[in-house]
C-alpha cells in the first residue's frame, strides 16, 4: 500500500525569520491523521533567513538529525559540540536524558534550507550523543546510500531505533530499487525535484509516501535531477 502526503497538505509555519513546513503535527499545528508513522515523529523542512536560527533549547528522549540542503547551519550543544552542517553533512543527535543546543545560519546573505528529522528511540534516558558525517554526491548518485543506522559503522550515523535512513541523488531518468522486508515500513520523502513512486504515483519537493506490504520500491528521476530521504523502519 502506498499513502501519498502532498507538500501543500502540511501544516505550516511563517515568521519573519523562519518559514517551516511539518509533515507531521507539530508545535501549533496538530493534526490527528498525522501524528508520526511508525517511530518517525517529526519531518519539518525550514527555511532559516541570514544571521537568524534557534536560540538555545532542550530536548529529550528523542533522535534528532539534521540534513542540509542548501546554505549552512551553525550547531552547538551542552556536550561541548561545535560544527557547520552543509549540504552532504548528516547530523544526528541523541537527546536521551537531556541535551541543549542551538541553531543559527551563520551566513549574513544566503538564507539555509534544511530538514530536520525526529525519530522516536527503542529506549528511554539513553545517554546524550553527537555524530557528524559527510558524504560526497557521487556516493549517492543513482545510488540509495545507507546515511544512518542502529547499527554503528564507519560513515554512517547511529540511530537508536530499527531505522535505515537512506538518501539518493537521481539524475534525469536515473533510477534505485529499495527491497522491503515483511514486518517492515517505509517512508519516502522527496527534498528536491520529481520523481515516480513504483511507476504509477508522480511526487514532486515536498511530497512523501507511507509505504507498507510490498516488497519492492521503484524511484525513477523524470526531467530534473531529484534528492531523496527513504526511511526503512520496524512496523
Amino acid at each position: 500500500m502506498i499513502d501519498i502526503r502532498r507538500g501543500q497538505e502540511r501544516g505550516s509555519a511563517d515568521l519573519e525569520w523562519l518559514k517551516s513546513y511539518h509533515t507531521f503535527s507539530f508545535g501549533q499545528y496538530y493534526d490527528p491523521r498525522h501524528m508520526s508513522f511508525g517511530p518517525l515523529r517529526v519531518i519539518n523542512e525550514d527555511f532559516i533567513q541570514p544571521g537568524q536560527g534557534f536560540g538555545t533549547h532542550s530536548h529529550k528522549n528523542m533522535e534528532i538529525i539534521t540534513y542540509v540542503l542548501e546554505g549552512a547551519l551553525e550547531h552547538k550543544d551542552s556536550l561541548g559540540n561545535g560544527s557547520i552542517v552543509k549540504p552532504g553533512d548528516v547530523q544526528r543527535m541523541t537527546a536521551g536524558t537531556g541535551i541543549q543546543h542551538s541553531e543559527y545560519n551563520p551566513s549574513l546573505s544566503e538564507p539555509v534550507h534544511l530538514l530536520q528529522i525526529w525519530i522516536v528511540p527503542d529506549a528511554e534516558g539513553l545517554e546524550p550523543g553527537y555524530e557528524q558525517v559527510h558524504l560526497s554526491i557521487d556516493q549517492q548518485r543513482n545510488h540509495l546510500h545507507l546515511l544512518g543506522s542502529r547499527n554503528s559503522q564507519q560513515g554512517v550515523v547511529t540511530i537508536h531505533q530499527k531505522v535505515d535512513l537512506y538518501g539518493a541523488q537521481l539524475s534525469q531518468q536515473g533510477s534505485v530499487v529499495h527491497p522491503l522486508s515483511a514486518h517492515r515500513i517505509a517512508w519516502l520523502h522527496v527534498a528536491k525535484g520529481v520523481i515516480q513512486l513504483n511507476e504509477k504515483h508522480d511526487l514532486m519537493a515536498g511530497d512523501a509516501a507511507a509505504i507498507s506490504d510490498l516488497h519492492e520500491i521503484k524511484v525513477h528521476g523524470q526531467s530534473e535531477d531529484a534528492e531523496i530521504l527513504l526511511f526503512d523502519m520496524v512496523a
